[in-house]
């Protein structure tokens, strides 16, 4: 067990401070317990968080693991010239070079970004089509390794024939019999009818949800207009993907009033992803009438969580109606998302130590604006995942970073070449 000594907790719901020791019990259900009279309990590691910040730590909404080799990558031999090519020429050129080894660095990277980021759990949406068998273990032992909790999904898509395609139904089906996860589509515009609906029956059988990509460019929309006669999101009501609480919608950019009313009146949840937006010139979010079930992912772009909440904020400024406040409770909604449908790894003691010098007060009643103008990731010390300190002093505990570091850059460069 670990205690936390002198420093000042900041519950992440109610914001309240609170000058506290406190006992930090292990395990997925482990509890916190706060100034108590803890000297007679034995083998406990005693840190001291005098003049530092502790708070829940984050979790991401929507991430590609499989994309962590990506960095610095030649560029393709076109320049796409628009988002179903960038699609093309990069990302499906690229999940289609992945082979296990290249899979392992990438996940152990992404995975110890997170971890040094504050981020203790990862939703991670996984494609590598000629290496799907075993792919979603492979993700989930070098998360495990790291100390990261995940809900992992492989990305099922005909966009490489009805045989790959019943491979990732068949990895989906394998790794949800033994573990926590997502039945994973690609989207709309590269899923036919005879394997949604096979997604589908994957979802009810193993009590999850669907995990896709929706109306991320308006190409999407269009294409289902075109071939089904509806929209996405009727599309994917009439197939009874809305129908689920765990089922989780990347993007949805492009959606109109209909279908922000059909995702409003559903349980299922919606994940922003602006930087990612940005970047690929899709859009802007807009979260009227889309409901409250809204959370934050980074799609794959980076591992830092209040990056992406502060990039939500501001180019939000823009398109949407996104106060503090509310940026603040979108960030945090991932935890309701994980809650209310009984994920493990996400307890109460998973814990960021904030190492945050201050030059202005920070209390309660300016707490969102220090969040949004203050607080960074370097500014993170420790961090504990279900009870087990995984960074100290920005420092992993669990594995031997350089060492991994050395062999991402090797797989990364195999990477690039298979993708010539």
């Amino acid at each position: 067990m670990l205690i936390l000594k002198n420093g000042t907790f900041i519950d992440w719901q109610t914001l309240e401070f609170i000058q506290t020791d406190i006992l930090v019990e292990p395990g997925s259900a482990g509890a916190l317990r706060f100034s108590g009279n803890f000297h007679e309990i034995k083998d406990c590691r005693v840190i001291d968080c005098t003049g530092k910040f502790i708070t829940k730590s984050f979790a991401n909404g929507h991430h590609h693991a499989y994309s962590a080799l990506s960095r610095g990558m030649p560029s393709p031999g076109k320049n796409p010239e628009n988002f179903l090519e960038i699609l093309k020429f990069v990302w499906w050129t690229l999940d289609k070079a992945i082979d296990a080894d290249i899979l392992q660095a990438s996940a152990l990277v992404t995975a110890m970004a997170s971890a040094k980021n504050g981020v203790t759990f990862i939703i991670d949406h996984h494609a590598s089509p000629h290496a799907i068998q075993g792919s979603l273990a492979i993700i989930a032992r070098a998360f495990d390794q790291v100390g990261v909790g995940h809900l992992l999904c492989y990305e099922i898509s005909d966009r490489d024939g009805l045989d790959i395609a019943k491979i990732g139904l068949s990895e989906t089906d394998q790794y949800l019999s033994n573990h926590q996860g997502l039945v994973g589509l690609h989207a709309s515009c590269t899923v036919g009818n005879s394997t949604l609906q096979s997604a589908m029956r994957l979802a009810k059988d193993n009590n999850s949800g669907i995990h896709i990509h929706v109306a991320e460019d308006i190409s999407d929309e269009q294409h289902c207009v075109h071939h089904y006669h509806q929209r996405i999101i009727e599309r994917l009501t009439n197939a009874g993907a809305l129908q689920f609480s765990k089922t989780i919608l990347a993007h949805c950019l492009h959606l109109d009033d209909h279908e922000k009313a059909l995702v409003a009146a559903s349980p299922a949840w919606v994940v922003q992803n602006m930087e990612s937006n940005l970047n690929n010139a899709v859009g802007l979010f807009q979260s009227s009438g889309l409901g409250p079930h809204i959370m934050l992912g980074t799609d794959g772009m980076y591992s830092d969580m209040l990056r992406s909440a502060k990039a939500a904020f501001f180019a939000g400024k823009q398109a949407d109606t996104l106060d503090y406040d509310g940026t603040y409770q979108r960030f945090r909604n991932i935890h309701h998302y994980l809650d209310e449908n009984h994920f493990a790894g996400d307890g109460e003691n998973n814990l960021v130590v904030f190492d945050y010098p201050t030059p202005t007060p920070f209390t309660h009643e300016n707490f969102p604006g220090h969040f949004l103008f203050g607080l960074e990731s370097k500014h993170v010390s420790h961090v504990i995942s279900q009870g087990k300190l995984i960074v100290e002093k920005g420092n992993l505990l669990t594995v031997n970073e350089q060492d991994i570091l050395r062999e991402s850059r090797i797989q990364a460069k195999r990477l690039w070449e298979r993708m010539k």
